[in-house]
């Protein structure tokens, strides 16, 4: 028996992701400035982005050397059990509908009904208390955007002719 752990499902194709995606970067960062001088603006994007194709190489070795895991041969089935459980998916429902109510809501009402969603569905405790748990979040939020940063936050077109 190895000792090494199995290649779970979506693991080779992700490592891919990762060399391709750092490959993207690399060529975008060299459309800087290319190679032109050690000062150059590009030569810090490109250093970064050659550190993440480098280990990217790496991590994709590392994942083919290891053993597939064992299954049913549905590779794809096992991979959609895996990573995308009921849980995963209404979340990622819960954030395209907050972006959707996010143009029409504005960012107060829309994060707000969010976050008590979501709050709810993964906490599943009394709702005054997941309530008030959104009230702070979201008023700290405020707070460190809003007045602190200074950052306009989107009002809205249904709420903001409310008010």
């Amino acid at each position: 028996m190895s000792s090494k752990p199995a290649r779970r499902p979506g693991e080779t194709a992700f490592a891919v992701l990762c060399v391709v995606f750092g490959l993207v970067a690399f060529w975008h960062a060299y459309g800087i400035s290319g190679f032109t001088g050690l000062s150059t603006p590009g030569v810090f994007p490109m250093l970064a982005t050659g550190a993440m194709v480098v280990s990217g190489l790496f991590i994709l070795a590392g994942t083919l050397r290891r053993p597939a895991e064992p299954g049913d041969g549905n590779a794809a089935g096992r991979f959609v059990r895996a990573f995308l459980p009921l849980r995963h998916c209404v979340l990622l429902v819960l954030m395209l509908a907050y972006l959707a109510a996010l143009p029409l809501l504005g960012f107060v009402v829309a994060s707000a009904l969010f976050l008590f969603a979501a709050f709810q569905y993964l906490w599943r405790r009394n709702v005054l208390v997941t309530l008030v748990l959104s009230a702070v979040a979201l008023a700290a939020i405020y707070v460190v955007f809003r007045i602190v940063f200074q950052v306009v936050l989107p009002q809205g077109s249904l709420v903001g002719r409310l008010f």
